[in-house]
């Protein structure tokens, strides 16, 4: 019987190791799109879409663990109604060259800053931040406010989140999973064609699994986890939303007592501007209200912003 157990260890083992390889290899075969820019000794992977105009440019920063790829779906969209935008894969994150430490909201917009100085792409924007990129998004916006036309936020976290109940335990739960994430490396590959829970179009599908697999964007986004109470009182300390500036919040999920006390704090920054959007996808999820399938709401709230900016 024990030799017989041992033989079934060994088998699993060498099946999920032949199945990692196989990933690994998929992975490595990726080409991503956009191009590599230099931002100073370092280069940040920038996509961009949709024709150029004299219309305001979407410029998109990822919640936690991705980049570029998770608004891969929201770009096709957005470049179908003729509206170019741009998102990028934060340092060390997908194709980008890793960057000092720590990784909290200085050195993130602090880089944003130079990779939208060297993109070619004038401005003004229109922000959109996913998840933790609320606190980006608002700490670029308030440094930036020349190059700023209004905001979406997608059931994004504020620095007034980091200090509801609950809080702490949410940041801890996502420590231990990124702190997970870091140290499986190479262990994740088999979990390859799991990687996509948004719904992507196929080259964004392919680009989010090989990120899902990196040990090195694995170990990134655990940088950035580690300094997400910095981040929001950095994000804090930027100041509030300018409330000329139109803003749309889309959160995902259906009501429920549970997230009401989040989704008050996130609705605030739309609420407090002159003209602001609140929409709930009650059928989607927090990832899925990126793809193909409820991406249109977004597209929705995005509309608002540019009609209400005059643009």
């Amino acid at each position: 019987m024990l030799r017989l157990l041992l033989l079934l260890v060994l088998g699993l083992a060498a099946g999920w190791g032949a199945v990692a390889v196989a990933a690994e290899a998929i992975g490595r075969g990726t080409k991503p799109r956009g191009e590599l820019v230099d931002i100073g000794g370092r280069r940040l992977r920038l996509v961009c879409e949709g024709p150029k105009s004299e219309r305001p440019v979407i410029w998109m920063e990822a919640g936690a663990f991705s980049g570029a790829a998770d608004f891969a779906a929201l770009q096709q969209k957005l470049a179908a109604k003729g509206l170019r935008s741009c998102a990028y894969d934060r340092a060390g994150m997908g194709w980008s060259d890793p960057g000092p430490e720590p990784r909290d909201g200085d050195a993130i917009v602090g880089d944003l800053e130079k990779l939208i100085a060297r993109s070619g792409e004038p401005g003004p924007f229109v922000l959109m931040g996913h998840s933790m990129a609320g606190l980006y998004v608002r700490q670029y916006a308030l440094r930036n406010p020349d190059k700023v036309v209004g905001v979406v936020l997608l059931d994004a976290v504020t620095p007034q989140m980091i200090g509801l109940p609950g809080a702490q335990t949410f940041v801890d739960r996502m420590t231990d999973l990124a702190r997970l994430g870091a140290m499986a490396g190479p262990l994740k590959a088999p979990l390859y064609w799991w990687g996509d829970r948004i719904g992507l179009p196929p080259a964004g599908k392919a680009e989010k699994r090989r990120g899902f697999i990196s040990a090195r964007q694995g170990r990134s986004a655990y940088a950035e986890v580690l300094q997400w109470r910095a981040a929001a009182e950095q994000a804090q300390a930027a100041g509030d939303y300018r409330p000329e500036w139109p803003i749309a919040v889309i959160t995902a999920g259906p009501p429920s007592a549970r997230m009401e006390a989040w989704n008050t704090v996130r609705q605030a920054p739309a609420k407090a501007a002159r003209s602001g959007m609140v929409d709930n996808i009650d059928a989607a999820s927090h990832t899925t209200m990126l793809g193909l399938t409820h991406g249109d709401r977004v597209v929705a709230g995005v509309d608002f912003v540019l009609k209400a900016a005059g643009r």
